[in-house]
């Protein structure tokens, strides 16, 4: 008996975080453009700094999507949020933000910058045209490990999209950008 109240606990709270996270999920509340240039900006600077060759993967990107301080917390039932900047030729072009929702064996919280860079003129346009942009659906991202020694010309002739997980902290295991949307917002 006193099991079963425990499990109708957990899973009403299962389904209420869920309801929760659906509703907020597709609505986007948009920082102002100077909140998120500024954490963009500081997220490009790490990048640069943690990264081997970052100077090299920023010169070849047609763009470069900076999502700073992407939050991620789970128990059970998770969820990740964001918003940051699409780059193009130095320039900020568009304000996008992330959403991702996973149910497993799952528990902890973390925040990290996220840097995508899409290398061919293809890759960024199919991303710009869409509605909204789904990792791993519409197209494959690649993960780099910040410490890679691959050149940079092999690295970007074999995968058109590029990941960089950066200023990773918090506890939780896995990275995974994979069904993430990533959707266009309007900023003030």
């Amino acid at each position: 008996m006193k099991m079963q109240k425990v499990l109708f606990k957990v899973l009403g709270s299962m389904i209420c975080f869920t309801l929760v996270f659906g509703l907020l999920a597709t609505v986007s509340y948009a920082k102002s453009k100077g909140e998120i240039n500024e954490g963009v900006n500081a997220s490009i600077k790490m990048f640069k700094k943690h990264v081997k060759g970052a100077n090299d993967y920023l010169k070849v990107a047609k763009g470069v999507l900076v999502i700073p301080n992407v939050t991620k917390a789970a128990f059970i039932v998770g969820g990740q949020y964001g918003q940051g900047a699409l780059k193009v030729g130095g320039n900020t072009v568009d304000y996008y933000s992330l959403a991702a929702g996973s149910v497993g064996w799952q528990i902890g919280a973390e925040q990290c910058d996220m840097i995508i860079i899409f290398a061919t003129a293809g890759a960024l346009e199919k991303f710009r045209s869409g509605e909204g942009w789904e990792a791993g659906v519409d197209a494959e991202v690649t993960l780099i490990d910040a410490g890679v020694k691959a050149p940079v010309s092999t690295l970007v002739s074999q995968h058109p999209i590029l990941g960089f997980i950066i200023d990773q902290k918090g506890l939780m295991a896995g990275v995974s950008i994979k069904g993430a949307k990533f959707t266009k917002i309007k900023t003030d």
